[in-house]
């Protein structure tokens, strides 16, 4: 049990996700680190047809990904994703940094 905010809550307090290493990789794939330890490939071209997410679109924009406050951003951090995103819906990156067989779909 802890206390949050004068709130109890039952189990044990998790961390919050944040990102400790991010590097873009071919195909609008980024390779990311987390403060767990835990890395994972998350794929952005789903991204691409947002308006928010469009200046992605050029591969020097994409590539110029970096870390502020613990979240991948772009364009002086008018672009992000959170580290949630990213580690739901990434895949687990294998000891290379590739995509592990068994979560490709």
């Amino acid at each position: 049990m802890y206390i949050k905010d004068g709130i109890a809550y039952a189990g044990e307090q998790k961390p919050s996700l944040t990102i400790s290493g991010v590097r873009p990789m071919q195909d609008y794939l980024l390779w990311v680190r987390f403060n767990t330890g835990e890395e994972r490939i998350y794929d952005c071209k789903p991204l691409l047809s947002r308006s928010g997410f469009a200046a992605l679109k050029d591969t020097d924009v994409f590539n110029s990904v970096y870390i502020d406050y613990g979240m991948t951003v772009w364009c002086d951090g008018d672009i992000d994703i959170s580290p949630n995103e990213l580690y739901n819906n990434g895949a687990k990156a294998d000891n290379n940094g590739a995509k592990a067989d068994k979560d490709i779909a």
